[in-house]
């Protein structure tokens, strides 16, 4: 079991890599979208070692400055190391077609992630799936400008 989580997480960071060179080594002109959804660029501070670390996400809901982050993890029972960081500093920055901003970052409530589950859905009905793949609730993080 250790084994095979540790080579799907191998595998996330790999495909993380991969989609940040992409976009960086185009100016953002190939990989801005995935599945009909922006992609973001996440910065964070690592909640433990204080170092910036940053990893590319897609958001299913964007409203104006608004960001809606899905916390999903592809449906694994683990948080992804991310959400601890947002977590412990909610100070973020969020790089979004190529212009980084200063955001801050929370996790919804249960009253907004009922309010906001639906359109995450609808925006990719994966998302579903996942959540009914595991037992853990899947956190959704809000992310609104400083």
């Amino acid at each position: 079991m250790r084994r095979s989580r540790s080579l799907t997480d191998i595998g996330f960071k790999t495909l993380n890599l991969v989609h940040r060179s992409v976009l960086h080594f185009s100016g953002g002109r190939i990989g801005a979208s995935a599945f009909g959804m922006h992609v973001v660029e996440l910065h964070t501070l690592g909640r433990r070692s204080g170092l910036a670390r940053s990893t590319v996400l897609t958001a299913p809901v964007v409203e104006g400055d608004r960001v809606v982050l899905v916390a999903s993890k592809g449906g694994d029972d683990r948080d992804p190391d991310w959400l601890g960081n947002v977590v412990a500093h909610p100070d973020i920055e969020l790089t979004i077609s190529g212009t980084r901003r200063p955001m801050r970052a929370r996790v919804a409530s249960a009253q907004e992630k009922a309010e906001l589950w639906p359109r995450v859905v609808a925006a990719y009905k994966a998302y579903d799936g996942y959540r009914k793949r595991t037992e853990r609730e899947i956190p959704l993080v809000i992310c609104e400008p400083r």
